[in-house]
């Protein structure tokens, strides 16, 4: 009964390619919004990461230091320094910036101490080492010895860092505490937190100590509407594909009534009948899977923000697409079974 399905395919296969690409877009999409998800959470573990710091000191009733605004005299990290178990500490500011004044782009920018915590990995040219230069994201395409405008200063581009976006994919700039402090705070000496190298046993008054990891979880929390977003979606994408899928084998369910009657009279089980349409929704939702991983490869470097798709992903979408299939077939599946073996000896 197989063959006779896998056959049924064959004489059909235009209908079958379409549906096969038509379910593979949408099983690709559901692969890229996962990836996308697992992209912006990844985003806000590697910025965090690249800092350095041990922990972080922001004022007194600040969540964190890339979800708020407040600021500290950037003396704070001379009187967190003296703390004990504190061996460095240095100030650090975050603000979002629009680069460009004809088409303008929105970037992270960090301002620290050259020298200090902050400083990321390089991957071209090297790092700041005074005011007056920066460290681009690979991600802006500007290359080293570029120059960028930051407010009215004009920053000398020595190195370009990779792997730095955050903030939904946003690129980063890093720059000197100088220019920084110049561009947000009319070069007022502030900061918006201080990072550590050590943990401080205790902290002033006035100001809140945060670990790495509520660093982390308060970065990412501007996220969980998007994440929930992305969740919905990906149901919608599910439903979709099972209605592809449910519709094929439905009309062939249809086209076949005659077919079935026939089997039926000649001894054919309902169970065999099933197994037929059954294998049709399985060889279409895996060929669709199999050109889903194809497609999505390909669609990747499209979107405007990280993708990481996992192994699992990949390894699971086949299993997700068999089930799926086997749902949506379920409208064929009972047509099969009200079939009346009578209909081989007569008129439909």
């Amino acid at each position: 009964m197989w063959l006779i399905a896998l056959r049924d395919l064959q004489w059909r296969r235009k209908r079958f390619v379409i549906a096969v690409i038509a379910t593979a877009l949408v099983f690709a999409l559901t692969l890229l919004l996962a990836g996308a998800g697992r992209g912006m959470q990844a985003e806000a573990s590697r910025i965090v990461g690249e800092i350095g710091a041990d922990a972080w000191v922001v004022p007194a009733g600040t969540s964190g230091p890339f979800t708020a605004s407040s600021v500290m005299p950037a003396s704070s990290a001379e009187t967190v320094a003296a703390i004990d178990g504190v061996t460095r500490a240095d100030p650090f500011v975050f603000l979002r910036y629009a680069l460009g004044d004809r088409q303008p782009e929105d970037v992270n920018v960090l301002g620290y101490r050259p020298g200090g915590l902050g400083a990321p990995d390089v991957d071209r040219g090297r790092a700041l080492e005074r005011a007056g230069e920066a460290v681009v994201d690979d991600a802006l395409g500007i290359d080293v010895g570029d120059t960028i405008q930051l407010g009215d200063r004009r920053l000398a581009v020595v190195g370009v860092a990779g792997g730095v976006s955050f903030n939904f994919g946003l690129p980063t700039v890093f720059a000197a505490l100088d220019d920084v402090q110049a561009l947000a705070f009319a070069g007022q000496p502030l900061a918006t937190a201080v990072v550590t190298e050590g943990v401080p046993a205790s902290v002033p008054a006035g100001m809140r100590l945060l670990t790495n990891s509520e660093v982390l979880n308060d970065a990412r929390r501007p996220m969980r509407s998007g994440q929930q977003t992305i969740e919905f979606i990906n149901l919608l994408l599910w439903l979709i594909a099972a209605g592809i899928v449910g519709s094929i084998v439905y009309l062939s369910a249809l086209e076949r009534v005659r077919d079935f009657a026939v089997l039926k009279a000649i001894g054919a089980s309902n169970r065999a009948l099933l197994v037929g349409l059954v294998v049709q929704a399985i060889v279409l939702s895996l060929a669709a899977a199999l050109v889903a991983v194809v497609l999505a490869r390909f669609l990747e470097p499209g979107f405007p923000i990280s993708i990481e798709t996992s192994l699992v992903a990949y390894l699971s979408l086949p299993a997700i697409a068999v089930a799926v299939g086997l749902v949506a077939s379920l409208a064929g599946l009972r047509r099969a079974l009200r079939v009346d073996p009578a209909l081989a000896f007569g008129s439909r």
